[in-house]
Parts: C-alpha cells; sequence; structure tokens
C-alpha cells in the first residue's frame, strides 16, 4: 500500500451492501482520504436487474425514475465535506439537462460530471451540449462505455442490452468534437480495447487469453482529452492480462490515469502494488491526476461545503 492517502475516483454511495458510514469505514481501511461520489441518472428501467444492488430509497423524493439520485449523494457530501467529491450527470434527454448541471455546480458545489450511463451514442448532439457545458466550467466527465454488440456468434450478432455510449469510434467522435472537456474512460467497452483484436474478442471482459495491442495506446497519444480511470473489474481484468505491458502502458501514460475502484476493498492497490512502479508515477495514479482534473471546478460564487458547517 501506498505511504500517501489515495483519492478514489469511480466511487457510489447506498449500493452493494453498504451505507455511507460502511462507505467511509472502507475508505478508512484502504488509506483513502477522499472520494469521487458519481450519480446515475438512467432511468430505472435500464437498470437490466441490478435493483438488488441499489438503495431501495430511490423512490423517494422525486426520484423514482433514477437509480442513484443526487440528493442522496449532496447529503452524504455535507455529512462528509472533507471525505467527498460531488459528481452529477443528468440525463442527456432531459431538455434542461444543461440547466440542472448548472445548477447543480452553481448551488451544490459539483465538481465532476459524472457518471455518463445512458443507452446513447456518445456523440449524440444532446450528449455533445452537455460534454461542452463541462468543459466550459472545467469539469472532468466520467463515461461509461460498452458496446452495443459482442461479436457474432453463429454468424448473427450477440445484442448487448447494456449498451452504453456505442463504440471506440462513438467515443473518438466526442473528443474530436468537444476538445475543451477532460473525458475519463471507464467499464468494459472501453477496457476491451486493450485486445488487439477488440472487434472480434467473445466476452464482455477481457481474460488471460486476450492478446494485448489494441486502439486504446493510439487514442491517448491523438487526444489529450482523454484519461482514464482503473476501476472496477473491467480495469482489472484488463491490466492483469499482461502485467509486463500494463506496467509499460501506466508508466507511458501516467499522467493521464487515476486511481478508482468503483466498489471496495483493496484489490487494485494489491495489483498495482505488485506492479512495482515508480514512487512519482504511483502519486500522479493515486491522487495528484484527480487533484489536477477539478483543480479549476470550484463554482466563482459558491461556498465551500466545509465552510458552510455542513
Amino acid at each position: 500500500m501506498p505511504d500517501f492517502p489515495l483519492i478514489d475516483s469511480h466511487q457510489h454511495v447506498f449500493w452493494n451492501g453498504r451505507d455511507d458510514v460502511g462507505l467511509i469505514a472502507d475508505l478508512d481501511e484502504q488509506n483513502i482520504e477522499k472520494a469521487w461520489l458519481l450519480t446515475w441518472d438512467e432511468p430505472k428501467y435500464e437498470a437490466m436487474g441490478r435493483i438488488h444492488h441499489l438503495d431501495p430509497r430511490f423512490k423517494l423524493n422525486g426520484s423514482e425514475e433514477t437509480l442513484m439520485p443526487l440528493h442522496t449523494l449532496i447529503d452524504v457530501c455535507r455529512r462528509y465535506p472533507d471525505r467527498f467529491i460531488a459528481g452529477y450527470c443528468p440525463n442527456p434527454l432531459d431538455p434542461q439537462a444543461v440547466d440542472k448541471l448548472q445548477a447543480a455546480v452553481d448551488i451544490l458545489g459539483v465538481q465532476v460530471c459524472g457518471e455518463w450511463e445512458f443507452t446513447l451514442p456518445f456523440e449524440d448532439p444532446r450528449c455533445i451540449e452537455l460534454y461542452r457545458f463541462a468543459g466550459s466550467r472545467h469539469l472532468p466527465v466520467v463515461l461509461h462505455l460498452d458496446v452495443a454488440y459482442l461479436p457474432p456468434n453463429n454468424g448473427r450478432f450477440v445484442g448487448h442490452p447494456r449498451w452504453k455510449g456505442g463504440g471506440i469510434d462513438n467515443l473518438i467522435r466526442a473528443l474530436e468534437a468537444c476538445p475543451n472537456t477532460n473525458f475519463i474512460g471507464h467499464a468494459p467497452g472501453f477496457w476491451r480495447e486493450m485486445a488487439a483484436d477488440a472487434d472480434n474478442y467473445p466476452g464482455q471482459y477481457l481474460n488471460r487469453d486476450a492478446i494485448i495491442g489494441g486502439r486504446l495506446p493510439d487514442a491517448f497519444d491523438t487526444y489529450p482529452n482523454l484519461y482514464a480511470d482503473l476501476s472496477a473489474a473491467s480495469a482489472l481484468k484488463a491490466l492483469m492480462v499482461d502485467p509486463e505491458q500494463t506496467y509499460a502502458f501506466i508508466t507511458r501514460f501516467e499522467d493521464r490515469l487515476l486511481f478508482g475502484r468503483d466498489y471496495y476493498g483493496g484489490e487494485l492497490i494489491a495489483f498495482l502494488d505488485s506492479l512495482n512502479l515508480p514512487d512519482s508515477t504511483w502519486r500522479k495514479l493515486g491522487r495528484e491526476n484527480a487533484e489536477k482534473l477539478i483543480a479549476d471546478t470550484a463554482p466563482p460564487n459558491s461556498v465551500p461545503l466545509r465552510k458552510l458547517g455542513l
């Protein structure tokens, strides 16, 4: 475990069996100083069997159509102002999405646009409008990518009902349309692009049989506004395929990668420790890159929650 406190750049609250007290205990156990708390503003009909992992109170306070509503997240941020950074991404299909994000920034001190997780192409014009506003306020956008189709099986494409965003080409079009917005890639559809032939890889997650050499390094080289967090099983599985190449990838893009978990426990920390990364690289992943991305996000007229005594 590193000898400095970490920042978890991808986290949620009231899910997978833990409330806010349980999350704080987990952060303390893993030497994590702060976490970015992200919403899921996707409608409940897109939950695809995940309801049992989520807070049953999501039906309260007018949030019956939202899986992880903003109001519960803000309540937690106010209870623990020194431990959490608030994130929020409204549904781009809402005609007032940009106005809602602006209000969340100006009134509630939201510093991250995330988590974007919707059954829409990344480059949908309504999404582009939201990204551009986020960029104008220096908010990084956390994107969940899951491909719409897995490779053909018996001559037929296999539909992926939990698709989000599309594929890497959709992501690239968003990167090109919003050069002043920083995007943080995440989820199975993103990390499968570490595979040399991702379009034909049969699984949602990469396993040991994958051959590393995909399109992600080229995307990082081409688009300086592309970042990634190392959260969830999708990232960890991809990174564990070939630790030697993972070391090269992490040290090459050490300024663009963020420690994040999207769950609990120390599995990612243990794996990163096993790579024997340079201390300077660990610090960039572990906290410095996250601090840099939100350094300019404090709204000009806002009062930090800690000063409010909330």
